[in-house]
């Protein structure tokens, strides 16, 4: 039988169990219930709590440093944009480089920096050096408010045309839309056919009457991510540090794709990610997004008559609407990768040299009919 001494000696070490888990307030607590009995264990359970708190202040304080000097450069990358009063209320948007207009429709978790870097990802240096790149923020988007009545795909494509007429731009323009771009690119394209020289709609999350294969990769499907992180700049900042394949998963990058990405690659898709910071000022495009993907309808595809390219991988849940759209606007090219899902993991050179390839022979075919 233990004697009484090591009885107390044993029950001692359990109050240790207090500041480990509760840190200072469990310090606290053991040591005014100890400090008559036992002031050893009570002194030293304080000083326990005392250091354990101290090492997760740090590193909470560490942490949060981190998380406002990422935030600040977003602020600083996000001031690059302008903002125009339209007949349609304020449109946010960027106005890179000179020469031919493109019109760049970001997709769903976007604004106008991401319209950006679609651009980049899709067209090579030598057609962004030598046209104008135009990247509005979609409403619900960054500074581009949500309107009071319609906000849906086709209100959208009048928000660009809205957009062109107060930038003073008349001349037929370039339209990639990208993932939830493609919905008022469309729209765009068939209500405003004299102002599209090209249409490129880009892993388009476009209606179709079929149903996607299976083992497509999925596109927001996880619930935590659309309902929890992407409303919290904080929790999306802390997600893009501990759960980053997750959240390239949720965008439609599987796990056995993100395997086989180059270094190259996982700096783009890395940008790519960074930019959907600031999700706090994009909580209204994504419910809106969410009502836009709901209600998807066929749209007129037989009256477009814009040379038209669509591209996408035929592992994504996407494919199929790329397909049909391919097969029913007139003339249109469908490039499709076997592999590599919503970010087309494998072909960013292939589809860049595609647009090249659809936009060169779209040139000279226009030079041929102006002679």
């Amino acid at each position: 039988m233990a004697s009484r001494s090591e009885t107390q000696r044993h029950r001692s070490r359990l109050w240790y169990l207090l500041p480990i888990f509760l840190s200072i307030v469990g310090g606290l607590v053991a040591y005014f219930l100890l400090r008559s009995s036992d002031p050893t264990v009570a002194k030293n359970a304080l000083l326990i709590g005392i250091i354990i708190t101290a090492v997760f202040g740090a590193i909470a304080g560490a942490v949060y440093l981190a998380y406002l000097n990422d935030m600040n450069l977003v602020r600083e990358r996000l001031s690059e944009s302008k903002i125009v009063d339209t007949a349609m209320g304020k449109i946010e948007y960027a106005d890179v480089g000179h020469g031919k207009p493109i019109l760049s429709i970001h997709g769903a978790g976007g604004g106008f920096d991401q319209g950006l870097i679609t651009a980049e990802a899709f067209f090579d240096e030598e057609t962004l050096q030598s046209h104008r790149v135009i990247a509005p923020s979609r409403f619900g988007y960054l500074q581009t408010p949500l309107p009071a009545g319609d906000a849906g795909p086709a209100a959208q494509g009048d928000a660009h045309a809205v957009l062109l007429d107060a930038l003073g731009i008349d001349e037929k323009v370039i339209v990639l839309g990208t993932s939830a771009g493609a919905l008022s690119a469309q729209e765009f394209t068939i209500k405003y056919p004299d102002r599209v020289s090209a249409l490129i709609l880009a892993v388009p999350a476009l209606w179709t009457p079929e149903s996607a294969a299976e083992g497509s990769a999925e596109i927001g499907s996880d619930n935590f991510i659309a309902n929890i992180v992407m409303r919290s700049d904080f929790a999306m900042w802390v997600f893009t540090k501990v759960a980053y394949s997750q959240l390239l998963t949720y965008v439609g990058v599987p796990e056995n794709l993100q395997e086989k990405m180059t270094a190259q690659e996982k700096d783009d898709a890395k940008k790519l990610m960074d930019a959907i910071l600031p999700v706090s000022q994009k909580v209204d495009g994504g419910t809106q997004e969410a009502v836009n993907m709901a209600n998807k309808e066929r749209l007129a595809l037989e009256s477009i008559r814009a040379p038209t390219i669509v591209i996408d991988a035929k592992d994504v849940v996407t494919y199929p609407g790329s397909k049909y759209a391919a097969e029913h606007i007139p003339n249109a090219k469908l490039v499709a990768f076997e592999t590599g899902g919503h970010l087309l993991v494998g072909h960013g050179e292939d589809a860049r040299a595609a647009v090249q390839d659809f936009l060169r022979k779209q040139e000279v075919l226009t030079q041929l009919i102006q002679q």
